[in-house]
């Protein structure tokens, strides 16, 4: 009887080898589907850098072959159509950024940049030379008469000797304002085409840049607006303090700043380094001719990464920056003048 109870009956053995026949399969089912996962994924990964890098060839053979085009229309003069063929070049390098190595880039930018200067030069070179006319002498002040009152002196232009910042080329810029304060300080399309302009140690002052630059240089300003046209290469913004800015460029570098306001359009990446209290928004500004001054420029419009900054004095990847930030769309800038 002991015996019996303690011996399982034959239906319950019968169970149990087919619970065991059952579990059995799934697991082995369980392990094939997970190495086929696996085997899949390999898969993908291969061919994703297999179209990564027939991407990378076809960009290099295309951007090649509009290189070339730009160089031979700026050869034999042919100015707008140049123009138009390298904002075309523009807008392929931003298009592919995604799946190109750095070096690419960056070799992709220089290129750019150089036709940019070349478009620019050749501009120059084949515009009429203005006709040479005399000065007319001003007259002398008739005896007795009350002096006539002296002119304000208009604002200093940006000299070189100022000491370089990081990032900056040697050579001395070509126009800007240096030392001027609580002054309206404005410079035209026809004084910024693919000029490197200095703005530096202004005090309370309101900038109007209308027009495309090729390098715009921020130092050391203080409580002042800088409103300024499309900028075909490089921004930088090197100590300076609630300041209001707008900005559209290809690359945007801010040091030692802080409290200011920044209206960006900027195709790769701001970087801000040693900075604080510094906002962005989308670039807002305009004025009559910027489309015209942005398809000079190069710049894809229809690119920006205003709220994408990389902040070199911030290395945690789980939590936000705190020395940037974004300003809340009510209370963004609708109206500039």
């Amino acid at each position: 009887e002991a015996a019996a109870v303690a011996a399982p009956s034959q239906p319950e053995v019968a169970a149990g080898s087919a619970a065991s026949a059952v579990v059995l399969p799934e697991r082995l089912q369980r392990r094939e589907a997970e190495r086929q996962q696996g085997v899949e994924r390999q898969r993908q990964k291969k061919e994703a850098q297999v179209v990564k890098e027939e991407q990378s060839e076809f960009f290099l053979a295309t951007f090649a072959r509009e290189r070339e085009a730009v160089e031979a229309l700026l050869a034999a003069g042919t100015l707008e159509e140049a123009a138009a063929r390298l904002q075309a070049l523009q807008k392929l390098l931003t298009g592919s950024v995604r799946f190109l190595a750095p070096y690419e880039v960056r070799q992709g930018q220089e290129t750019v940049a150089r036709l940019q200067g070349d478009l620019a030069a050749r501009r120059e070179q084949l515009q009429p030379k203005k006709k040479f006319a005399f000065r007319t002498l001003k007259k002398e002040a008739a005896p007795g008469s009350a002096p006539r009152p002296a002119e304000p002196a208009p604002p200093a232009p940006a000299a070189p000797g100022l000491g370089l910042a990081e990032g900056e080329s040697g050579g001395p810029p070509l126009c800007g304002f240096s030392g001027a304060q609580d002054q309206e300080l404005e410079l035209g399309p026809a004084e910024l085409l693919q000029q490197d302009v200095l703005l530096s140690e202004l005090r309370g002052c309101r900038v109007r840049l209308r027009g495309n630059p090729n390098t715009l240089r921020v130092r050391d300003c203080r409580g002042c607006s800088v409103f300024c046209g499309p900028v075909s290469t490089s921004v930088l913004v090197d100590g300076c303090s609630d300041c209001l800015l707008a900005l559209a460029c290809q690359q945007l570098r801010t040091h030692r700043t802080r409290d200011c306001r920044v209206y960006v359009l900027v195709t790769s990446r701001a970087v801000i380094e040693a900075c604080s209290e510094v906002s962005f928004a989308p670039y807002s500004w305009s004025y009559p001719g910027i489309e015209r001054d942005f398809e000079t420029s190069g710049l894809d419009r229809t690119t920006n990464n205003w709220n994408l900054v990389d902040d070199f004095d911030w290395l945690a990847t789980d939590k936000p920056s705190p020395n940037w930030s974004l300003i809340p769309e009510q209370e963004r800038i609708t109206c500039w003048d």
